[in-house]
């Protein structure tokens, strides 16, 4: 019996390691930006499950380079009618995404800087979020992530 539950948990053990080991989801996110006559200032916006403050981010879509995936994160998400990709990614970030079924996927981020020239009024996730142009480095305080913040400040 003792040898049976070892052989057991050991194929158990085999089976699931890998999930734990599988290489991080990759998203893309638009780190939304404009000028105004004290400095830059950055969109932030509140995730729809927990409000707390975010950029626009998600997974990449099929078809689509990463910086135009970010650009339609940031009209989906945030509102952002016309804007430009300013340039190569700010870097990346990682965090851990909590899924639906309440499991937790790690996941790196690559961050697109966004130079906005419009808003919508309304776009797709207008309801289900919250939108507000903050200062530079009190949006870097708004998150959570370190590494965000870096990119955050350095825009």
């Amino acid at each position: 019996m003792t040898r049976t539950l070892i052989s057991l948990s050991g194929a158990v053990l085999g089976a699931i390691s890998p999930l734990f080991m599988r290489p991080p989801g990759r998203q893309v996110a638009a780190l939304c930006y404009r000028e105004n006559d004290g400095g830059k200032e950055v969109l932030m916006i509140t995730s729809r499950r927990t409000g707390r403050w975010i950029i626009p981010k998600g997974w990449p879509i099929d078809g689509l380079g990463f910086p135009d995936a970010a650009l339609y994160e940031a009209w989906e998400e945030a509102g952002v009618k016309r804007g430009r990709i300013a340039g190569a990614a700010s870097g990346s970030y990682r965090y851990r995404k909590r899924l639906q079924n309440g499991a937790e996927r790690p996941c790196l981020v690559d961050v697109y800087p966004v130079e906005v020239d419009s808003m919508a009024g309304t776009y797709p996730e207008s309801t289900l979020r919250q939108r507000r142009w903050v200062a530079r480095d009190e949006a870097a305080n708004m998150v959570k992530e370190a590494d965000l913040r870096q990119i955050i400040r350095a825009i």
